[in-house]
C-alpha cells in the first residue's frame, strides 16, 4: 500500500504546475514520410486536404467537461498544460497545425464513443481502445498505456487491504462506462456489484464521505488523487490483468492496439471511417518513434514503481 507520504513526488509535482511549468508544442518544419516511422522531433506529416477536417484550416480537438488533473491543467486544454493536452499540440504540429489554428470543444466521455457524426476532428479523455468501442468509432495508434488501480483513504474499512479478496465483501466504485468499471467488476468482482459514478470526481467524493471503501482509476490519477485530493488517501495496488502499462506503448505488429493482455492502451477518437485516422495515427507513430510520448509522460504524469499488484 502507498501513503501520502511516499506518495510526496506527486503532491511536489502538482504544486510546481500550479505555479508556471510551461511546455513548448513540438515546432512543425519539413514535410516526413506519411509513415511516420523516421520522423523526427520538430518535423510535420504530410497533412490530409483541408475539407477532411470540420472546419477548412482548423483542428477542432475534443476532451472533456470538465477535463481533470493530470491529463489538462486547470481544466484549460488551450493552454498545453497536462498530458493530454500536450500531446493534442504535438500531434496537431504533426500535422501542420499552429497553436493559433487549434480549436478546443467539450464532450462527455459517453458523447465522444457514441456512434454518428462528430463535431470534433479527434477527441481524447483517456479513451481505453477495445473492440467493442472500435465498432462505432475510429481509434488512432495508442499513446498511452497505463493500469488500473484500487485507492482508498484511511479512515476506509478497505484501508489494510493487500489482496484482491480482501475487497471482494467491500463497496468498491468506479466511474461507469471506463475500463476502470469493467476491470473492477471481472477482477474484484464485489458481492454487491461495483458502484456505477457518472464521473471520477463523483467517485472521489463518494469516497471521502463514505459512500464507498474504496474506488479503482488509472493510475496517473490514483497518484494524483492520493497525493492531492484525498486526505489520507493511499493506493491499495493495481489491478493485475492491467499492471503492464508503459508510457511509451509499442503495440505487437498485426495486433489490434488494446487488445493484447496486459494492456490498457489510449487512443485518440474519431469518427466512424474518418478520412483522418491514418494522418492522425501516423502522428501518434511518429511521437512515440521520436521520443515526444515518452518525454511528456515523464514530465507529467506519476510513474507505477512503488504500487504493488494485488493478488
Amino acid at each position: 500500500m502507498l501513503n501520502r507520504r511516499r506518495s510526496r513526488h506527486v503532491l511536489v509535482l502538482a504544486l510546481s504546475l500550479a505555479g508556471a511549468l510551461l511546455l513548448s508544442a513540438c515546432s512543425a518544419g519539413s514535410p516526413a514520410p506519411s509513415t511516420g516511422s523516421d520522423s523526427t522531433a520538430g518535423q510535420s506529416l504530410s497533412s490530409p486536404d483541408p475539407s477532411m477536417y470540420l472546419t477548412p484550416g482548423k483542428l477542432t480537438i475534443g476532451t472533456g467537461e470538465p477535463a481533470y488533473f493530470p491529463w489538462v491543467i486547470d481544466d484549460s486544454p488551450a493552454s498545453g498544460k497536462g498530458f493530454e493536452a500536450a500531446v493534442a499540440y504535438a500531434v496537431a504540429g504533426k500535422l501542420g497545425f499552429a497553436k493559433e489554428n487549434v480549436t478546443w470543444v467539450r464532450s462527455t466521455f459517453d458523447e465522444a464513443i457514441a456512434p454518428g457524426p462528430k463535431g470534433f476532428d479527434f477527441n481524447l479523455q483517456q479513451f481505453s481502445i477495445t473492440a467493442e468501442r472500435a465498432q462505432q468509432v475510429d481509434f488512432s495508434s495508442p499513446y498511452y498505456e497505463t493500469t488500473q488501480a484500487v485507492i482508498t483513504v484511511g479512515t476506509s474499512p478497505a484501508a489494510g487491504v493487500t489482496s484482491l479478496a480482501g475487497l471482494k465483501g467491500l463497496l468498491v466504485g468506479a466511474a461507469t462506462g471506463t475500463t476502470s468499471f469493467i476491470e473492477a467488476e471481472k477482477l474484484i468482482a464485489p458481492t454487491q456489484g461495483v458502484q456505477a459514478f457518472n464521473t471520477n470526481d463523483d467517485a472521489k467524493l463518494a469516497l471521502q464521505n463514505g459512500t464507498v471503501d474504496a474506488i479503482v482509476v488509472d493510475l496517473p490519477t490514483a497518484f494524483y488523487l492520493t497525493g492531492v485530493e484525498l486526505d489520507g488517501g493511499t493506493i491499495i495496488g493495481q489491478l493485475p490483468d492491467s499492471a503492464a502499462g508503459s508510457s511509451s506503448p509499442t503495440p505487437t505488429p498485426g495486433a489490434t492496439p488494446g487488445t493484447q493482455a496486459g494492456t490498457d492502451a489510449f487512443g485518440l477518437v474519431l469518427a466512424k471511417d474518418s478520412p483522418l485516422t491514418a494522418a492522425v495515427s501516423a502522428a501518434v507513430d511518429a511521437l512515440r518513434a521520436d521520443g515526444t510520448l515518452a518525454n511528456l509522460a515523464d514530465t507529467w504524469l506519476a510513474g507505477n514503481a512503488d504500487a504493488p499488484v494485488l493478488k
